[in-house]
């Protein structure tokens, strides 16, 4: 019940999420006297609508309401664009016949929505509960070698083991510093563990800095059971090795020095979520084969579905802050993504007006006559193209998300 609760709570998050991304944009537009016709949450068939008059932009009523599909949103502003029909009375409000800065500005109106949130929610969590050191020190340095237990017990313990472990036996002391295994560069101990886990080969090259030195060195695996997040037993390889684990991993904060902690996290969480979004493409491969039975990427995309399912797990396991952090997550994956210069994303929308500006600018310098707004028709296959890739995408990754979630709490 508690886990059904957490996927409830997320899903509404997501809902208030998208329902504040399109107020920005409503609210923008209010403030500079453009007329919004329609403000919905969802997509489909209208479950329940109202009307309300409003006395700004000459005065219009704008119809808020549900739709059956709650898995997206809309602001509908007269005039976007050109080619959009208007009747008389809104064709001086229209949204393309306002200056281009101002255009922009109802363009960022969600973006700016889904910072605002994400920064909140972040110090939120640094007044309650504190926030994870983005500097804290995760060098794979190792503590000291063992033997190697051969498998996991179902509550996460290890069995018992005794001798010497192929990491001791191949010459791996404390205080090495894994470089990388097998070539793949290791800047922090998760990443050891996971390529030393994944390996497949009689042995593994390890490279490690001792003394200032660099030394490669070869060790034996052990193949060992461990336990899947899902809680099933697989075998990886296992060497034997414990690592320095970081302190201060979290810092706590009162509400005025939260303030600078927040942004300063908010920076970090931003870069973060820009990695992610670049690595995105390349994801996908990984994503289509966890349908078919590969194991899935911890790290990996995930769909609405998969963030409440992961939610609910958070909530079960009484990870509030978790729970609140995934949420900031999204809001700060929302808005980056939402700036993509492809339509029919924000980012599109603002790579138009700023064509046209720099079109005209330019014209102008050469003597000649600014021309009209941009022709949208022109780039209907585009935005086609770009939406049809946004939907198979979506598909496969709801698909993943039901067959073979991630679990990240196990």
């Amino acid at each position: 019940m508690t886990f059904l609760f957490g996927v409830v709570l997320f899903a509404l998050g997501i809902a208030v999420t998208i329902a504040l991304h399109e107020w920005g944009h409503l609210a923008a537009a209010r403030l500079c006297g453009m007329r919004v016709r329609r403000y919905f949450i969802g997509f489909g068939p209208t479950l329940w609508s109202t009307k309300k008059h409003h006395h700004g932009a000459g005065g219009h009523e704008t119809e808020y309401g549900f739709k059956a599909v709650p898995l997206g949103g809309f602001c509908d502003i007269a005039g976007m664009t050109a080619q959009d029909p208007i009747s008389p009375d809104e064709e001086p409000y229209a949204m393309w016949k306002q200056p281009w800065w101002q255009r922009i500005v109802v363009l960022l109106g969600g973006v700016i929505m889904n910072i605002l949130i994400g920064v909140i929610l972040i110090y939120a969590i640094a007044v309650s509960w504190g926030l994870p050191n983005p500097n804290v020190d995760m060098t794979p340095r190792v503590q000291q070698t063992s033997c190697v237990p051969a498998t996991q017990n179902a509550d996460g313990t290890l069995s018992e083991c005794s001798g010497v472990g192929p990491a001791e036996k191949a010459g791996l002391r404390a205080d090495d510093v894994i470089v990388s295994v097998n070539g793949k560069d290791t800047d922090t101990y998760p990443e050891v563990v996971d390529e030393i886990g994944k390996a497949t080969g009689e042995s593994i090259a390890i490279v490690v800095s001792r003394n200032g030195r660099e030394e490669t060195i070869t060790v034996i695996p052990e193949q060992v059971e461990r336990r899947s997040n899902d809680g099933s037993l697989k075998t990886v390889s296992g060497v034997g090795i414990a690592f320095e684990r970081p302190k201060n991993g979290i810092i706590e904060y009162n509400a005025v020095t939260a303030v600078g902690g927040s942004l300063t996290f908010t920076g970090h969480m931003f870069g973060a979520v820009w990695d992610g979004l670049l690595s995105l493409p390349a994801k996908v491969p990984g994503v289509v084969a966890s349908i078919f039975g590969a194991e899935r990427d911890q790290e990996g995309p995930m769909s609405v579905v998969g963030a409440s399912r992961v939610g609910g797990e958070m909530v079960e396991a009484n990870y509030w802050s978790s729970f609140v952090m995934l949420l900031a997550n999204l809001n700060f994956f929302l808005a980056l993504f939402n700036l993509v210069p492809l339509p029919p994303l924000d980012g599109g929308h603002i790579a138009v007006v700023l064509y046209e500006k720099v079109r005209d600018f330019i014209r102008r310098r050469l003597g000649k006559p600014a021309l009209g707004p941009a022709d949208y028709t022109k780039l209907m296959p585009v935005t086609m193209a770009f939406t049809a890739v946004l939907l198979v995408f979506g598909v496969i990754v709801i698909a993943a998300d039901v067959i073979n979630p991630i679990r990240l709490l196990g």
